[in-house]
């Protein structure tokens, strides 16, 4: 089963840490969380996440696809820990997927994965003209190569599925919408 790592920062943004978790365990891919220090989360909302493990403690280990959920101040937590730089730079080196959404995909654009890329982000979470070299959208979900970007917390749903799908497959992606009823 594919492997995926997601970091929990101070501040992230519970709805879509959650979101993102529950969704791809539904989907039976191995999900690792993991907290870039060794205290209960403390997520925008007031509410405590407990990460599986700490950073540090997988930081050697190949993940198939690495995902930041946003918040504001959970991104610049990411963005500030040269761990996740350094992951993000590896991921990308070796070909495999990073995600990011809401104020997350700022980590990419720090850690220069964004450049000549399309992308996605929360309104008012970057500045475009920092980032010349990235074509920021308004879509929900934006696919380019193996970096995938979300707007926010609205869309994570939607992020969680197309992550799957990049993974499993459609058929994956299928019966895990199925399952949440989404539509009739």
């Amino acid at each position: 089963m594919p492997s995926v790592l997601v970091p929990l920062a101070q501040g992230c943004e519970e709805l879509e840490a959650v979101t993102i978790i529950d969704l791809l365990r539904r989907a039976a891919l191995d999900v690792v969380t993991a907290g870039l220090d060794n205290r209960p989360v403390t997520a925008s909302r007031g509410t405590l996440l407990v990460a599986d493990t700490r950073l540090e403690d997988v930081v050697e280990r190949p993940f198939d696809m690495i995902v930041l959920p946003g918040g504001l101040s959970g991104a610049d937590h990411l963005a500030e820990d040269p761990r996740i730089i350094a992951l993000l730079r590896s991921q990308y080196a070796a070909g495999r997927f990073t995600a990011a959404i809401c104020a997350a995909p700022k980590v990419l654009a720090r850690a220069g994965l964004l450049d000549g890329r399309s992308a996605t982000v929360y309104p008012g979470a970057v500045d475009p003209a920092a980032y010349p070299k990235v074509e920021f959208t308004d879509a929900a979900v934006v696919v380019d190569g193996t970096i995938v970007t979300s707007r926010g917390p609205g869309t994570a749903m939607d992020f969680a599925l197309q992550l799957i799908e990049l993974l499993l497959g459609r058929e994956s992606r299928d019966q895990v919408e199925r399952g949440l009823a989404r539509t009739l």
